[in-house]
């Protein structure tokens, strides 16, 4: 009979390389308010329960607390404890960032494999979403994104022919379908939502996780040229990945 996994052990990546103590309890806290486990305004358990359900230091669950903190997805009350922040997901500002060059400015590489380039039709939702009638022609791309090897972003894209016509025709493993749309389809504006679910079997596969473990989906429509240019569903392994911005 297998050992039970520990926390610790649960939270560790699948690549065999030990994470640092500190970040392990920050990435078990991550995954616990993603998953809707501890919601806004709850407590979380205490520094010394963590420390002793992780067998580690309390100093080094402190540190796990005080960057969740500073990050703004916990908050700490003297003399109270530390309760799950409210979620500013609709407010945040996300940029129209390339991933490869966000990947890049950690220090870190990037490579992408292209899974379904193909032309489509539009369903009555894509139809709605596009301003489109439904059974309009589209371009549609599914794009894995990895950071150092390890996969990070599924990017699931549906793209309007008359505001790029040759996406079809790119190499979408030496470029992101991001980079070449705003090249030919300057933005005019976004609308986006962000979303905590679990992923469908064919993304967990392709993200290596469990299809049990949720995922950070960023929704995102883009304007260009006086109509609607794509919509896309990023999916993030909420264990691996966060959104920043600023105010």
């Amino acid at each position: 009979m297998s050992a039970p996994r520990t926390p610790a052990a649960a939270a560790a990546p699948a690549t065999g390389a030990r994470l640092p103590a500190y970040l392990l309890v920050k990435q078990h806290v991550l995954a616990q308010i993603h998953a809707g486990v501890w919601k806004e305004g709850d407590a979380i358990p205490g520094e010394e329960a963590l420390a002793r359900e992780f067998g580690v230091s309390r100093m080094t669950v402190n540190r796990a607390i005080r960057e969740l903190s500073d990050e703004k997805t916990v908050e700490r009350v003297q003399g109270s404890g530390t309760y799950v922040a409210q979620q500013k997901y609709q407010s945040t500002l996300v940029s129209i960032r390339n991933i490869a060059e966000e990947i890049a400015a950690r220090g870190h590489t990037h490579r992408s494999e292209l899974q379904r380039l193909e032309r489509t039709r539009a369903s009555d939702l894509l139809a709605r979403q596009f301003e489109l009638p439904a059974g309009h022609a589209l371009f549609h791309s599914v794009v894995v994104h990895f950071e150092n090897g390890q996969p990070i972003q599924v990017e699931d894209r549906h793209v309007n022919p008359r505001v790029a016509p040759g996406y079809m025709e790119q190499d979408f493993a030496s470029q992101t379908p991001n980079a070449y749309l705003m090249r030919v389809a300057p933005l005019q504006g976004v609308q986006f939502a962000i979303e905590a679910c679990l992923p469908p079997p064919e993304i967990a596969e392709m993200l290596r996780m469990p299809p049990q473990e949720p995922c950070l989906v960023l929704r995102r429509q883009t304007h260009s040229q006086g109509q609607v240019a794509s919509v896309a569903a990023m999916w993030h392994p909420a264990a691996r990945y966060q959104f920043t911005g600023s105010f």
